[in-house]
């Protein structure tokens, strides 16, 4: 179990209202005692359940508000056989 400080939790938010939960950890490639080798690790998804227990027990949350154009829409051309 990671403390508050190794752990770190996100609330995606999107225009289309729709929101993503992920939590971080800590990691270290050599030893904790060195700081140049501690990083975040990959975002793993978490439930809202848990984002809002963990935000009640005081470990770090942020809301990120995401605002990424719509995606491009390509046309193809039938082919005739």
């Amino acid at each position: 179990m990671h403390s508050k400080q190794t752990v770190r939790y996100f609330c995606e938010k999107y225009p289309s209202g729709n929101c993503y939960y992920y939590k971080q950890e800590m990691i270290t490639f050599k030893s904790w005692n060195e700081p140049g080798s501690l990083q975040w690790g990959r975002k793993r998804p978490v439930t809202k359940q848990t984002f809002m227990l963990r935000k009640k027990e005081g470990y770090k949350c942020q809301t990120v508000f995401c605002h990424k154009p719509p995606a491009a829409i390509l046309p193809f051309r039938k082919v005739k056989t």
